[in-house]
């Protein structure tokens, strides 16, 4: 017998906001790398200096926001499952390579998250004497919000992996119990 069909409306739904908010964080980042700010924009006079704000700022929060909602909305689907009511779900098992895809989507998104707000922190205006840090001014090298674009694409691809490996596994778990039951 398959899985009941509200589960897996409800999978497939969740997966699919869940790789949507993805790449639009992934997309956020690419053009967060583009208008990020360069070293042409950097004023000096002398003793202190100075950047203005970068679009990449706004851009680097709203990509943040869609990989927390990503992982926070694939992830709910799998733990409400498998720990119903505080207690493990007997008939919900979560396979060991699933496990693993598990692991590599939270070490890439806490990965990812470090990357964007340090990034995104550094792309606020840096006014004349106060800068980033101690206060003198810091650009964000080239690569940081495409090192985190990718970083997303594993942590949602991993995330979503699991999520279908899980409700494979399930499915294949309950068509063995009821052949089992029969013979």
């Amino acid at each position: 017998m398959e899985s009941p069909p509200k589960y897996k409306f409800t999978l497939i739904l969740f997966i699919t906001i869940s790789l949507s908010l993805g790449l639009v964080s992934f997309t956020l980042c690419v053009v967060s790398e583009i208008k990020r700010n360069k070293k042409e924009d950097l004023r000096w006079n002398g003793k202190l200096c100075h950047l203005p704000s970068s679009p990449a700022f706004g851009l680097g929060i709203a990509s943040l926001v869609s990989l927390v909602l990503a992982q926070s909305i694939g992830n709910s689907i799998l733990f409400k499952n498998y720990c119903s009511g505080g207690k493990r779900n007997a008939r919900y098992k979560i396979p060991v390579v699933a496990r693993i895809l598990l692991l590599i989507s939270w070490l890439g998104f806490a990965i990812a998250v470090i990357l964007l707000i340090v990034a995104t922190s550094m792309s606020r205006r840096q006014p004349y004497g106060e800068g980033w840090l101690n206060g003198e001014c810091y650009l964000v090298k080239g690569g940081a919000y495409a090192g985190s674009a990718l970083l997303i694409l594993v942590t949602v691809g991993s995330l979503i992996g699991s999520a279908l490996l899980t409700m494979k596994t399930n499915q294949a778990d309950q068509g063995h119990k009821i052949h089992a039951q029969r013979g």
